[in-house]
């Protein structure tokens, strides 16, 4: 079957593995949608993003809209005569002439089995929930929040110790493979988009830095689900009794008791509400990370020492 020619429209590391399969798979992706070039590093210079770079290094043309409300840019788009537009993780919302312009519509790569975790971070928020089960999601798009009729799914587990990082490239693939196997279904007309149900839906909310403050007082288990749920971003930390700010990269639950907060046997041990939370891996400010032994050869505290402000 002949390729069909699309437009991808993405922005982080998680959308490259599927630009790159639409590419493999024989499509002809004429333009490349991205969010414009932001400040990054220690020189704040402007930096494309990965699926900018992705794009530039296979040949495709990319545009960068601030925004697609415009007529302009509709009108742009309309003129790339497209069968489809693939769109993951892209970050501008689509306007109505947009949705509608391409022969097939607007095909979305959505990180979660919908209709749980409609919304921006649904990566997070499934690790952070404690769900044993995440996936991918293949859908039409239409004007509401992640809430177009559904095409193909596919699960990923979520394990004990799964984090953000591991979840997010295990989906990428699958969602790499789906738009594949979805794409073709649809254009030999063997796919029909089937409603998402009413019941069961839930929002994962834009992540926030202040989320990333451990509160010792809460369960073992949620604070391990918030570690590995918030790392790398917008990551974790709390206030330490040195003063400082130490972040928190690693860490698992473990048994325990005693005053929230305080230091238990067994390494950087910390006592928490229920349990106790073993920090793994910390950094402070303005140092390399360092592992729990490492951290109190500098500060030798005795156990029942408070180590949290």
């Amino acid at each position: 079957m002949a390729g069909l020619t699309l437009a991808f429209m993405g922005t982080p590391d998680f959308s490259v593995p599927i630009l790159d399969a639409l590419v493999g798979a024989g499509h002809r992706v004429v333009c490349v949608y991205t969010q414009p070039p932001r400040p990054a590093g220690r020189g704040h210079q402007l930096q494309p993003s990965p699926v900018h770079r992705r794009a530039e290094a296979l040949g495709i043309p990319v545009r960068h809209p601030k925004s697609l409300r415009v007529a302009e840019a509709q009108a742009e788009f309309a003129a790339l005569g497209l069968d489809g537009a693939v769109v993951a993780a892209y970050g501008l919302i689509l306007p109505q002439p947009v949705l509608d312009a391409p022969r097939l519509g607007c095909i979305n790569v959505h990180a979660s089995l919908l209709p749980r975790w409609r919304g921006a971070a649904p990566i997070q928020r499934a690790i952070q929930a404690g769900d044993t089960v995440s996936g991918v999601t293949i859908m039409r798009m239409e004007a509401g929040l992640d809430t177009g009729p559904m095409l193909l799914k596919g699960e990923v587990p979520i394990g004990p110790r799964t984090g953000a990082q591991a979840l997010h490239d295990a989906l990428s693939e699958e969602g790499a493979r789906l738009i594949v196997a979805a794409l073709d279904g649809i254009a030999a007309g063997r796919l029909v988009a089937e409603p998402q149900p009413e019941e069961g839906v839930t929002y994962a909310a834009k992540l926030a830095k202040e989320e990333g403050r451990l509160d010792f007082a809460l369960d073992a288990a949620t604070l391990d689900r918030q570690v590995r749920a918030f790392t790398p971003w917008p990551g974790c930390w709390f206030e330490a009794a040195t003063g400082e700010r130490l972040k928190v990269l690693a860490a698992e639950p473990v048994p325990g008791r005693g005053e929230p907060g305080t230091l238990l046997p067994g390494g950087l041990t910390v006592a928490c509400g229920e349990g106790a939370l073993r920090l793994l891996t910390v950094q402070r400010p303005g140092k390399a990370p360092v592992d729990g032994a490492a951290f109190l050869r500098g500060f030798p505290l005795a156990p029942g020492a408070r180590i949290v402000a």
